[in-house]
């Protein structure tokens, strides 16, 4: 059997920064309107959702889930948590990024939000147990507070697009944090606290 060494460079940072840019793209069109939305800025908006809080997503997943499993060079169990986050919501930026692209009906996000809602609570419930993760334990209700509001939204609430583009916002901005921290931490051995 062949063992590595346990690895501090989990891929944590790629995962904030992809799914940050996403929200301060997709952020600022909901609160504000800008850009006003057509079907160039759509299929602008959802290429970016595709690539960017998709696949940094996706890709940081599965290399925890690898990492963790396959050839065991992380051992800090909440990464488990991390890796199933990355992954799903990766998964859903797919679908998220291609109905923008397309133009197809947002209503039927109000079921995924439901999912995603659960998701990030667990998040939440798993961040805040673990000494010093209470960093990520922000974003995860962060994310509790996007999926909150983008049901709201999908079911037309009145307001309920506005009340998402700010959980958007605040949220993308922790992220830019949760990058920047993370970074430091792992390239210059700061001790910030982040993920």
């Amino acid at each position: 059997m062949v063992s590595f060494e346990i690895s501090s460079f989990a891929p944590l940072a790629l995962g904030f920064f992809g799914l940050g840019t996403g929200y301060l793209i997709w952020g600022p069109q909901e609160l504000f309107g800008w850009p006003a939305r057509d079907e160039a800025v759509d299929r602008a908006v959802g290429t970016w959702g595709i690539w960017m809080p998709g696949f940094c997503q996706f890709v940081t997943g599965i290399i925890l889930f690898i990492g963790l499993t396959w050839i065991q060079v992380f051992d800090d169990a909440p990464l488990y948590m991390a890796a199933l986050a990355f992954s799903a919501y990766g998964i859903h930026w797919f679908a998220l990024g291609w109905n923008r692209y397309r133009g197809n009906d947002g209503r039927p996000n109000a079921g995924m939000a439901v999912a995603y809602t659960i998701l990030s609570v667990l998040g939440m419930v798993v961040f805040f147990s673990v000494s010093g993760g209470w960093p990520v334990g922000l974003l995860f209700l962060g994310l509790t507070a996007v999926y909150v509001t983008d049901f709201i939204n999908s079911v037309n609430i009145p307001g309920g697009l506005q009340l998402h583009g700010i959980a958007h916002l605040i949220t993308g901005l922790w992220l830019m944090y949760l990058t920047f921290g993370t970074t430091l931490n792992i390239a210059l051995n700061f001790n910030l606290p982040a993920g």
